[in-house]
């Protein structure tokens, strides 16, 4: 991008073609959420095990967090728009399979494509819109409006998957999908032009392969252990995951290029800023998930009336996205980020105060408290993360950035969700594997009924009990390794440093 094109104007080609990127954008998000509504229909349809249940949630996760970084190498040497193109085709025909498939394996397998597709259509989104707007002030407009878009959609995924269950059949909320993608393959050729990187570094098959197998291995561990509890074949499973995660730190650290840079933990802002776009997503998403099987499987409540009960949380954390970068302009980014584990914290603690019988006051109580940190924690993140590092490594942070969002979101089903699950298999009334699987049993008693309702309401206030402590010591931590004034402080632009300069750089750090 020459300099001569860094002061023009954003004109309506330009604006056209942000309205066409955020289509992709807004469904990447809500499809990672989309579903904690819908499971109980699901579960009536496909009848899923427990563990086949947490993986048709978080494996679409996992697959775009994954392959994020590694889908950025590649768009930057084949070609952006040409990679977000192919990554909307799949992603539409893999939505059209998810809404029609016919057993809890297939829904897998068209979820993990679905998240394969996710994984090309964000960076390269973002990429794009650096060509759409070479002013840097519009470019930073738009990237807000991206951000915002984003949070959006992981927002309203819930209430928009809701309105849709009350009206058709399950597999509705994947078929919208298709539409969006069309119209994007229709004028993305006609709004968007290609993006390149003149020198493209090479993507490291050998650092995805470790990653992605190194992740999926752990975590099947980890649900296998709250399902079946402790086994042989489980143990192996963790242990063979494990291994493969630290070989592919150990590479990382390795390699002169490498998928992610692990060096940049080196700085404390930056870790905090990292940790912070993990663990709020992790607590999102656990809470969504288990707080839709909450309302409509324990409390009786319609699909129509949970999607009701969680507007106003999916609201004020949609409003909180757009205002805080005018907020943490007057009180610093230091004080956002502080504010937003302990106000998540605290939202998460009134969850304790619901029970088989009755808690819909509090659950809103804490969407609407834990909204507002969400909404920061989503808002400041990437500044923060781009701001703590030199800028020549600026990508590579944002980068890690938006791989933390993702990561977070599958982990927090995944972990918190398997520790609910682990609750339910050990106080329940042992005869099924989930709530949903319980209550479905023919001539179920009374009794057994109420005892699985309070096992599941059990597993849930232990681990929101576990995410709000997890909150409280981040806080605690930002509090004191960012320095007042310094974080979203963003450095001073400087000519890209020689490589014996880089290494040199990279040794004091």
């Amino acid at each position: 991008m020459n300099e001569q094109r860094v002061s023009s104007p954003a004109g309506l080609r330009a604006w056209l073609g942000l309205l066409v990127v955020l289509g992709p954008v807004l469904l990447v998000a809500m499809d990672g959420s989309v579903l904690f509504l819908a499971m109980p229909k699901v579960s009536d349809a496909l009848s899923p095990t427990a563990d086949q249940a947490l993986w048709i949630l978080d494996v679409y996760g996992f697959a775009v967090g994954s392959l994020l970084i590694a889908f950025g190498g590649i768009g930057d040497r084949y070609g952006r728009l040409r990679l977000l193109m192919a990554g909307a085709a799949v992603f539409g025909a893999a939505s059209a399979g998810a809404a029609f498939a016919s057993g809890p394996e297939l829904l897998i397998a068209f979820r993990a494509l679905m998240g394969v597709a996710g994984a090309t259509l964000l960076p390269s989104a973002l990429a794009v819109l650096g060509e759409l707007f070479p002013d840097p002030r519009l470019r930073a407009r738009a990237i807000g409006i991206f951000a915002a878009t984003f949070a959006a959609g992981f927002a309203i995924g819930p209430v928009v998957g809701g309105q849709l269950l009350s009206r058709f059949w399950w597999g509705s909320v994947f078929l919208i999908n298709v539409p969006v993608a069309v119209v994007f393959l229709l004028a993305a050729p006609v709004l968007l032009r290609e993006v390149r990187v003149t020198r493209p570094g090479r993507v490291d098959v050998p650092s995805v392969l470790l990653s992605a197998a190194g992740i999926l291995l752990t975590v099947h561990a980890v649900k296998h252990l709250a399902a079946q509890g402790p086994t042989t074949a489980g143990a192996v499973t963790g242990t063979v995951g494990v291994v493969l995660l630290g070989w592919f730190v150990r590479r990382q650290l390795l390699l002169e290029q490498p998928l992610m840079d692990f060096r940049l933990f080196r700085d404390r802002v930056f870790t905090v800023a990292a940790v912070t776009g993990l663990l709020p997503l992790a607590a999102w998403s656990a809470v969504a998930y288990l707080g839709g099987v909450y309302l409509q499987s324990v409390l009786g409540l319609s699909v129509m009336d949970a999607a009701l009960v969680a507007l106003p949380g999916a609201a004020v954390l949609t409003v909180t996205c757009v205002v805080t970068p005018r907020l943490a302009d007057r009180v610093g980014t230091k004080a956002g980020l502080v504010a937003c584990h302990f106000l998540i914290a605290a939202g998460l603690l009134l969850l304790l105060a619901t029970g088989v019988s009755g808690g819909i006051g509090w659950y809103i109580a804490s969407a609407v408290v834990t909204g507002v940190g969400y909404g920061l924690s989503f808002s400041l993140v990437a500044d923060t993360a781009v701001a703590a590092v030199p800028p020549e490594r600026a990508g590579s942070a944002a980068a890690i950035a938006e791989t933390s969002n993702e990561i977070g979101n599958a982990l927090g089903i995944a972990l918190l969700g398997s520790l609910a699950a682990l609750v339910f298999r050990l106080e329940g009334p042992g005869l099924a594997g989930t709530l949903d699987e319980t209550l479905g049993l023919p001539g179920l008693a009374g009794a057994a009924a109420h005892d699985a309702k309070h096992a599941f309401v059990a597993g849930l206030h232990l681990a929101v009990a576990v995410a709000a402590v997890l909150h409280g010591v981040l806080g605690a931590i930002a509090l004191r390794w960012i320095p007042k004034g310094e974080a979203g402080r963003v450095p001073p632009p400087e000519p890209a440093p020689s490589s014996g300069a880089r290494e040199r750089g990279d040794q004091r750090r």
